[in-house]
């Protein structure tokens, strides 16, 4: 049954998330609350992970979602359940694209799912900065009420990055660089 379970909730995040990995990201959320298969703070760390290696995060993470559950049938099954959508969409849309190559509604589709695919890539920028950026903390005062509060070491990493990002002669450095160097200040600091 959680084979089952996997590839439909998978197949649901892949028909859905246009836009490529990052637009996956609010589905996942929603994935993760409703069936508690991993928290916030997983998907965090599984972000982490994912932009850090290569492949496509969606696929990363629908990898190590179904290893979890259900190990390597799982992960198998998690990455299938969320690839069959994009296979299935990419036949009929070749099999009409020829038909209608030069067609004015075929465009104003595409042209539509531009602002959708770049609000749910904003919406996962923004979910995965609050993640990184703020902790949940429970006040010592008051049992079971938590506040947010912000997390000034991955602040502080953060806004050196971006300033160094802006200086001209560091513009230069690869991205990848900035990566590592962060990971290996987290790890070292444990954050």
């Amino acid at each position: 049954m959680i084979y089952l379970q996997l590839f439909f909730e998978f197949f649901k995040v892949g028909l859905f998330s246009v836009g490529g990995g990052m637009a996956t990201i609010p589905f996942l959320q929603d994935l993760g609350a409703r069936t508690g298969w991993f928290s916030p703070a997983d998907l965090a760390d599984m972000i982490a992970v994912s932009e850090s290696t290569p492949g496509p995060i969606g696929v990363n993470m629908s990898t190590y979602v179904g290893f979890t559950c259900a190990g390597v049938p799982g992960a198998i099954i998690g990455v299938l359940g969320l690839v069959t959508p994009s296979v299935i969409v990419i036949l009929i849309v070749a099999g009409f694209l020829k038909k209608f190559r030069d067609n004015q509604v075929v465009e104003g589709v595409f042209s539509g799912l531009r602002p959708a695919s770049t609000a749910l890539i904003t919406a996962a920028g923004w979910s995965v900065a609050l993640i990184a950026l703020f902790r949940q903390v429970e006040l010592l005062t008051t049992e079971g009420i938590t506040r947010t509060v912000p997390y000034l070491p991955a602040i502080l990493i953060a806004a050196v990055v971006f300033a160094c990002m802006n200086i001209p002669a560091l513009k230069k450095v690869h991205p990848i660089l900035y990566i590592v160097v962060a990971a290996v200040i987290g790890a070292v600091l444990q954050l």
